[in-house]
């Protein structure tokens, strides 16, 4: 038996320190089912009581590893040292331990914040993270977790992904929960990862055990919670919503990420050589070979990957590791600007097709066409086009646009809006790229009414708020088409001239008065 390992005392077994509590919690239960006797009874005391005093031991990645540095005051201090040549990826290697290390998200992490206050106070709710990839979901779970490593009762934190997990898993974690809580008064906390993978009906699993406060859910995912997730749980959790990072959060990401591989950050040729970046580690005492990176390599970075820290150290991983297998000296690498673009040879850009950035950006599209702004409407068909969307959903909005927004205006937009959509379906991308250009700075550019569109809107309302059965069609409007018609008065008295001189009414009985157009009804 290791010097790591010790028996369990219920069932006498041998595990690692770090497996024999969730071991030993599982004993217990299924030991609770049998009748109690007073020997089961002190087993599980002592069992509590060696579970309690087992001293908790920090969880070290493999690939990443912690060096002391004594500091001026004598107090040590934990650095973390990462490694490219890891199987595990940088930003698994590099997640923040505390609140104090995760960077962004101050709108809801700030210090005068709801979350931020429950979480320093360790009170943590049920709640779901909401926000693009690499924006910290995933991270603040694992701060989480180490708070909880931390709270005096303690609390046990359980990570889930409804990629890999099922109901049955889900079911397992509770029956746990239930029984930590029973024996022990310990709380669970069960992180769900891309929750919104689950469908409604598999989430109705969560809502019982929600409500009387087995578990603590932390859901995360990248979907509008509003559409992929059940209404009766978002009414149990509070939902928050991380905003994709800034650039300046992205270089103190990189940066911290540099320092833990050993990598300078130096100046360019164009830059000041005085700065706190350029500071070498002399403490760092590890065999590893040197690197250095220019500042503006590490913005183009921080740029280039729209918020994703993920992407962008997983990016940064890639390069060093390029770099490291090109030259084999011992000498200090130096990885410049052209590295990184070698490695990136475009921007990672966020745009789901299905996603809510699909729906977000062609209403930006239509928005800033409807108000005349050709240089948006632009922009946003090109974030469209860059992304991957299919141009032919784009024309078909472009058709839409021409009726709705521009309409009698000009009535020429509409037909060069459907040229535009079966010219995409003949070309496709990339050929089809310009038409979709010239189509929507044109229909930006023209004169806009909506006179039709809102007159369809109030035709329809006078539909749907009709009291009783829908009027009937006047009998010298109708086709006589047999004699039985021509007889009951069908099509008698129709003529073709103007409705002001034929005498007719063209309206529904009770309606001859309404009038779509009458601009003050709308």
């Amino acid at each position: 038996m290791e010097p790591s390992d010790v028996p369990c005392p219920i069932c006498g077994k041998v595990f690692p320190v770090k497996e024999i509590e969730q071991h030993a919690s599982r004993c217990l239960f299924f030991n609770s089912n049998e009748t109690t006797s007073p020997a089961s009874s002190s087993s599980t005391k002592r069992a509590s009581t060696v579970l309690e005093s087992q001293p908790k031991r920090p969880k070290i990645e493999e690939g990443a590893r912690f060096s002391e540095q004594t500091s001026d005051g004598g107090e040590h201090s934990k650095t973390k040292v990462a490694s490219i040549s890891s199987g595990i990826p940088l930003s698994e290697q590099l997640r923040p331990e505390n609140l104090d290390e995760y960077v962004g998200q101050e709108h809801v992490l700030g210090s005068d914040k709801i979350l931020r206050m429950l979480l320093d106070k360790h009170d943590i709710p049920s709640m779901i993270l909401w926000g693009p990839p690499g924006c910290g979901k995933t991270t603040l779970a694992h701060v989480i977790a180490a708070q909880c490593k931390q709270m005096r009762q303690g609390t046990r934190f359980v990570k889930l992904s409804a990629t890999m997990s099922g109901v049955n898993d889900v079911k397992e974690v509770v029956k746990i929960a239930s029984n930590e809580q029973r024996n022990f008064k310990r709380r669970t906390i069960l992180f769900m990862d891309e929750i919104h993978r689950f469908n409604k009906l598999q989430q109705d699993i969560f809502l019982p055990h929600v409500e009387n406060g087995t578990i603590i859910l932390i859901g995360a995912t990248t979907e509008n919670p509003s559409f992929s997730l059940n209404s009766a749980l978002l009414s149990r959790c509070r939902v928050f919503v991380l905003e994709k990072l800034q650039s300046e959060c992205m270089v103190i990401i990189l940066k911290r990420a540099l320092k833990a591989l050993a990598c300078r950050v130096v100046p360019g040729d164009n830059e000041s050589t005085h700065s706190s970046d350029d500071e070498d580690d002399e403490d760092d005492k590890s065999d590893k070979k040197r690197w250095s990176i220019d500042r503006k390599s590490v913005q183009w970075l921080a740029d280039m990957c729209d918020g994703d820290a993920r992407n962008a150290l997983n990016s940064l991983q890639m390069a060093l590791k390029a770099k490291e297998c090109e030259d084999g000296s011992s000498e200090e690498n130096h990885i410049s600007l052209d590295d990184i673009k070698d490695g990136i040879k475009r921007s990672h850009l966020l745009y789901d097709k299905k996603g809510d950035e699909h729906y977000n950006i062609i209403s930006a599209m239509h928005k800033s066409l409807r108000a005349s702004d050709a240089n948006a409407t632009l922009y946003w068909v090109t974030r469209m086009l860059e992304g991957g969307e299919d141009p032919v959903f784009v024309g078909r909005r472009l058709v839409r646009a021409a009726s709705e927004d521009i309409g009698l205006a000009d009535p020429s937009a509409l037909p060069m809006a459907v040229a535009t959509m079966q010219g995409c379906q003949l070309l496709g991308m990339p050929e089809c790229d310009v038409l979709l250009a010239q189509c929507a700075v044109y229909l930006a550019r023209a004169p806009k009414s909506t006179e039709v569109y809102k007159a369809l809107m109030a035709a329809k309302s006078t539909v749907s708020h009709q009291k009783g059965p829908q009027p009937g069609v006047p009998l010298h409007l109708r086709n006589a088409t047999s004699k039985l018609a021509t007889q009951l008065g069908w099509g008698k008295n129709y003529n073709m001239r103007h409705k002001d001189i034929s005498g007719l009414t063209y309206m529904p009985e009770g309606l001859e008065n309404v009038n779509f157009f009458d601009k003050k009804k709308h």
